[in-house]
């Protein structure tokens, strides 16, 4: 800055560097002041590579903490365990029971009818008693989970219990309560007050029972067509990806899926089934089911970490596993 400057630079320092505030003394003479401005200038620069820094190294688990964006924003663990079938073992997989998480997920985004007033009532009285006598111990998502899924027999009795109708309202039911509770609960830890916990809980449970009928026919609706896709992708030599034998519908994103999760799993995804696959991109030709050739990540799963984060860091824009219809 040229000296002639100097003035008006110390008479509004403000002007210039408008960040300046009362933890700052204001320079006196114009040396002062260009090193003032040096080092304002070094420590806003190292503070944005800091925070730049810390964003591209957090660990994985931060980032899915509820759920994985490549993977269609699937929920789950790091203790997961996944592993990609193909041809006829794949098939046999696809079955309701493989989409039923997936699709109670879906069924909470798309049923949206509020929360049974009288369960409310009655179940906040039960959750808060309980814990008032057990201060700190109860659990939101158990005690949620375990009071919503004890009424799906019940819930679920005006189905003909001779078939599969009635077997199948209280399994996905169950689902429904999962979904729900676990979403309700997000949130509210072990050191929340009884009020709190009890307000959470009621409000998954008794939002499944609101729910149920639209829960059970948006689950029967989006099992049908997971099926489908399931057994498409089955026959793809890059196959389908199960967790936890759940079948993870990735769309066209198979590949990134599993890069995202080997960045995110404590150990890798076994894609063993593929044999000689030689995939590029989301595309694969196999010749057999024996060793995979395939590699969807560097050492320790170091690759597929960077190569998330330079794609756009879609880990960083996670939200709950997509609803088919609508949000």
């Amino acid at each position: 800055m040229p000296e002639a400057n100097a003035g008006a630079w110390l008479a509004s320092p403000a002007a210039v560097l408008p960040w300046v505030g009362s933890e700052y003394s204001l320079p006196t003479s114009f040396h002062e002041a260009s090193m003032t401005r040096a080092s304002l200038f070094v420590t806003s620069t190292l503070g944005s590579f800091a925070a730049g820094a810390a964003l591209l190294f957090t660990p994985a688990a931060a980032f899915a903490q509820d759920g994985i964006a490549a993977c269609g924003n699937i929920d789950v663990s790091a203790e997961a365990k996944c592993k990609v079938e193909v041809s006829g073992g794949c098939k046999a997989k696809c079955e309701p029971i493989a989409f039923r998480a997936a699709c109670s997920v879906d069924a909470r985004a798309e049923c949206t009818g509020g929360i049974d007033v009288d369960c409310n009532v009655d179940c906040k009285a039960e959750v808060q008693a309980s814990c008032e006598a057990n201060p700190g111990n109860l659990d939101c998502d158990a005690s949620c989970t375990g009071g919503c899924e004890g009424s799906c027999d019940a819930d679920c009795s005006g189905e003909a219990a001779g078939g599969s109708a009635k077997a199948d309202c209280t399994a996905r039911c169950k689902a429904s309560c999962s979904a729900r509770c676990d979403a309700s609960c997000t949130g509210t830890p072990p050191s929340a007050s009884c009020e709190a916990k009890a307000e959470a809980s009621c409000k998954g449970r008794c939002e499944a029972k609101s729910n149920l009928a639209c829960d059970v026919k948006a689950q029967a609706e989006c099992e049908a067509e997971l099926k489908g896709g399931c057994e498409v992708q089955c026959d793809k030599p890059e196959g389908a990806l199960y967790c936890d034998g759940s079948y993870v519908d990735a769309g066209n994103n198979l590949e990134q899926c599993i890069n995202a999760l080997e960045a995110f799993l404590t150990s890798k995804v076994d894609v063993s089934a593929r044999g000689s696959a030689e995939c590029s991109g989301n595309e694969c030709e196999a010749e057999g089911e024996a060793s995979a050739s395939c590699s969807t990540s560097g050492p320790g799963g170091g690759f597929g970490s960077m190569a998330l984060l330079g794609g756009g860091l879609g880990l960083a824009a996670l939200v709950r596993r997509r609803a088919r219809k609508s949000v």
